[in-house]
Parts: structure tokens; C-alpha cells; sequence
């Protein structure tokens, strides 16, 4: 799974059915904020309005917002980052809770369209 933009709800329940925690690799938009050779960006997760509205809400980014949302969903949400200020900034966000209006809203912002390469089609030299 990916992030908010593509999340993927049918493949959620399937692993929730199967009592397996969904991962969400990129779980702050990835691809949706770094793919730079020409292909179409779906959007950015953390400038979407209804992701700030709430970050300034509760005095928190909308980095945390984002995956404090995976969390509300029970999701594994595996951020990457090499800056220690933003890892801590990761950690920060358990002490706030999203209201189910605020799920609702971040929930809705799912486009169903997949912002890097389908896994059916990757193989060796895809991206070189």
C-alpha cells in the first residue's frame, strides 16, 4: 500500500479479513512528491487542504496529520527519513487523535490512481 492517495480500501479489508497489518511503504505521497522524469504527479498528499486544515487544527504538520490518519486506519505506516528532526517529528504523533468527520475528509481524498509504476510491469532495468 501506499499513501492516502492511492490506499487501496479493497486490499485493506482483504488483509483486515485475513488478520494481517496492512504496511504502507511511502506513506507521506513518495512518488507523489519526488517523481521527476516527465511522469503525470497525482497530487501531494501534504499541501491537499483538508491534510493542512486539520494540521492546523492541532498545531501539528501535515506529515504527522498523514500518518497519524494511517494510524487511525490501523495501518503500519514505515515514513523514511535520514533528517533526525523530521524522524522525531514522525514519532510525534501520539498524543492526538483524528475525529472520524477528520477521517472522513482524508479518506475522501483518495484519487485510486497508483502515482509510480504498477508492480505488474516493474522488473529488472525499469528504472535505468
Amino acid at each position: 500500500m501506499g499513501d492516502l492517495l492511492f490506499s487501496q480500501r479493497a486490499l485493506r479489508e482483504a488483509d483486515a479479513g485475513l488478520g494481517v497489518v496492512t504496511q504502507a511503504w511511502s506513506p507521506l505521497g513518495g512518488v507523489n512528491r519526488y517523481w521527476n522524469d516527465n511522469r503525470d504527479l497525482v497530487g501531494d498528499p501534504l499541501g491537499d487542504p483538508a491534510v493542512t486544515e486539520i494540521a492546523a487544527r492541532y498545531g501539528k504538520t501535515p506529515a504527522q496529520v498523514v500518518l497519524r490518519w494511517h494510524l487511525e486506519h490501523g495501518l503500519s505506516a514505515i515514513p523514511k527519513s535520514v533528517r533526525p528532526h523530521r524522524i522525531a517529528e514522525n514519532f510525534d504523533v501520539f498524543d492526538f487523535a483524528l475525529a472520524a468527520d477528520e477521517v472522513a475528509a482524508i479518506d475522501a481524498i483518495d484519487t485510486g490512481v497508483r502515482g509510480g509504476p504498477d508492480p505488474d510491469v516493474v522488473g529488472p532495468g525499469y528504472f535505468g
